[in-house]
């Protein structure tokens, strides 16, 4: 008799644990099948307006280890006051400085990069900038290139006594 009393707690105990679970699985079936919000893709910004002297420079052969630096000038033709940003050289081996403060229509402004080789062969490194136009972003990515050569050693020649 205890036994068969046993077998029905049992029993019991065990569907009220099935029941509990099977409530759980439909609450998390809910929750999947919920439909997103809307996801707006973030609009990219539009290319700079303004008018830069070179977009690219070639520094020829330099010398590694020796930093070198390059002025991007440029002449605000837009009808507003404009303003950098951000500069965000492509690598850790570029710095870059530029001007702070509002550039007004007709102005100039200038942005300067400045590359510090680790290593020997061809370059090519970017810089992009980020400006405020007609009250947008706008980005302009400019290039500088070259070849790094290593340092030249003197040859010390030993004199045979």
């Amino acid at each position: 008799m205890k036994s068969i009393k046993l077998s029905i707690v049992a029993l019991f105990i065990a569907s009220a644990s099935f029941a509990q679970l099977k409530d759980a699985k439909i609450e998390t079936t809910k929750a999947i099948q919920v439909t997103p919000t809307e996801v707006k893709t973030p609009v990219a910004p539009k290319q700079s307006n303004i008018k830069w002297d070179q977009e690219m420079h070639d520094f020829g052969d330099i010398e590694k280890g020796k930093p070198v630096t390059y002025e991007f000038s440029f002449t605000n033709t837009t009808k507003e006051t404009i303003l950098i940003t951000n500069v965000r050289p492509a690598c850790g081996c570029t710095a870059a400085n530029y001007t702070k403060t509002p550039i007004k229509p007709g102005e100039k402004g200038m942005v300067a990069a400045t590359f510090n080789a680790a290593s020997g062969g061809q370059f090519q490194k970017s810089v992009t900038i980020t400006t405020t136009e007609n009250g947008a972003e706008a980005v302009k990515t400019l290039s500088f290139k070259g070849k790094v050569l290593e340092p030249a050693t003197e040859k010390k020649e030993e004199i045979k006594s």
